[in-house]
């Protein structure tokens, strides 16, 4: 195969978008962890935490909808759901802004800065980001992996850039790096519009059918898309209430190494939908299920030496994110065990994001819903307990652990009513695509 397939393979490029992107945040947190106070650290991460989940909310409603009504589709039809998804998306916003500007006149009576500083200036965040946003969706429905690349690390090199002037002219301060954050966001938004990627020249192609299409799948999608980022959320909440910033810095700090699950994770999350629908669409449930239980399989195997390297070389790891003052420390100790624990739990990750994205490819988005609610039921309970039992951050990394069997249990019952199948088989499965994959790369490599 030449140089310029592989690069073309949307696989490849879904993994380098998210993986540049993340680099480039460890980067930034590096820069962070050095150039912050630890309690600064916490309102930031607290402020970053609340302002991605509202995000994801506004994706959630997007993103799988958009590529599932746009893929394949006549031009004139992809112009509807380009005008009809800026509409969507723009409503949110605007609802988004309505509800935030009454609050900002009451800033002074809310005594937690962490709290005060999110309100003051999520909803600009938001207004900015609008037209990326809705470019990610385009880019995704017309597997332009390549363009989306662009688009995620073109704002995160911007906030880094704007971060080290800010160090440079020693003018690093929280309310400086809000407004780096809002700058970032709307550099790559107006890049988007000038490269003609964020389709805004269809706005008014929209139309009533085509909005509630979208909305009525939307308002289930919405659920998958925001799982992950609810339970931070909660996390970030009782953490920060009870526990104080400074532990959520620490927290922060041991769930940042974290990535290396989440950028492959999400890479292949990304790719899987298309291929999912595709099957689903052609009446073939076994194939549905296959495709479903390989996913599993194989990424659950390909994380088992990625688990093993990185619980071998957390200390290491963590220090060049966190910096020397926190080697030989407590707080580095606890941010060690935080990811060591985390990343054991990471096996369970595959069966959790696969089974979701199954269940919206065979139009059961409601169960997706119903499972992000009892999720956070329990994510509450085991975060309470947990912080009640062990009295401070551990307790709330050992009751993750209920989050993806959780999810597991709910998503098998239901995928169980659509076609039946053996959820163990499932790992078999998994190897034994995982060996034949290894075998003829090999094979291939070796006759070269």
């Amino acid at each position: 195969m030449k140089i310029s397939s592989k690069l073309k393979n949307i696989h490849f490029l879904s993994l380098m978008g998210t993986g540049g992107m993340s680099v480039l945040t460890f980067v930034f947190t590096a820069v962070l962890y050095r150039s912050l106070s630890v309690r600064d650290l916490g309102i930031w991460f607290f402020f970053q935490t609340l302002l991605s989940f509202m995000d994801m909310f506004r994706q959630g409603f997007l993103t799988t909808a958009f590529v599932k009504f746009y893929s394949g589709t006549s031009e004139e039809r992809g112009k509807e759901v380009i005008g009809s998804t800026w509409y969507i998306a723009s409503g949110i916003t605007l609802v988004f802004i309505l509800v935030n500007i009454p609050i900002l006149f009451f800033l002074s009576y809310i005594p937690d800065e962490s709290l005060n500083y999110f309100l003051k200036y999520f909803s600009i965040n938001l207004l900015m980001s609008l037209p990326m946003i809705i470019a990610m969706c385009i880019t995704q429905g017309e597997l332009r992996f390549d363009r989306l690349m662009y688009i995620r690390v073109t704002q995160v090199m911007l906030l880094i850039i704007f971060l080290g002037l800010l160090i440079f002219f020693k003018a690093n301060n929280l309310h400086n790096l809000m407004m780096a954050n809002i700058i970032s966001s709307l550099a790559t938004s107006l890049l988007c519009i000038l490269a003609g990627w964020s389709g805004i020249k269809h706005f008014f192609s929209k139309t009533p059918k085509t909005i509630k299409e979208l909305f009525d799948f939307g308002k289930y999608t919405v659920g998958t898309s925001i799982s992950s980022n609810l339970f931070g959320v909660t996390d970030t909440f009782i953490i920060n209430f009870l526990l104080g910033p400074a532990s959520l810095a620490v927290y922060n700090l041991g769930k940042r190494l974290m990535e290396i699950v989440e950028i492959p994770l999400r890479s292949f999350v990304a790719t899987a939908m298309p291929s999912l629908s595709k099957a689903y669409n052609s009446g073939n449930k076994d194939e549905v299920i296959y495709i479903m239980k390989k996913y599993i399989g194989m990424i659950t195997f390909a994380f088992v030496p990625i688990i093993i390297i990185g619980y071998l070389l957390a200390p290491f790891a963590l220090s060049i994110i966190g910096g020397g003052q926190y080697k030989g420390t407590e707080a580095g100790a606890i941010a060690v065990n935080i990811f060591r624990i985390s990343i054991i739990f990471a096996l369970l990750f595959p069966g959790d994001r696969f089974m979701a994205v199954t269940l919206d490819a065979v139009h059961m988005p409601q169960v997706n819903f119903i499972k992000v609610i009892v999720m956070l039921a329990v994510n509450l309970l085991a975060d309470v307990a947990g912080v009640y039992i062990f009295h401070n951050v551990y307790g709330i990394v050992v009751g993750n652990l209920f989050l993806p069997l959780t999810a597991i249990i709910v998503s098998n019952i239901a995928l169980q009513k659509y076609q039946r199948f053996s959820f163990l088989d499932t790992y078999k499965l998994g190897y034994n695509e995982l060996k034949s994959l290894l075998s003829n790369s090999l094979s291939s490599f070796s006759k070269k």
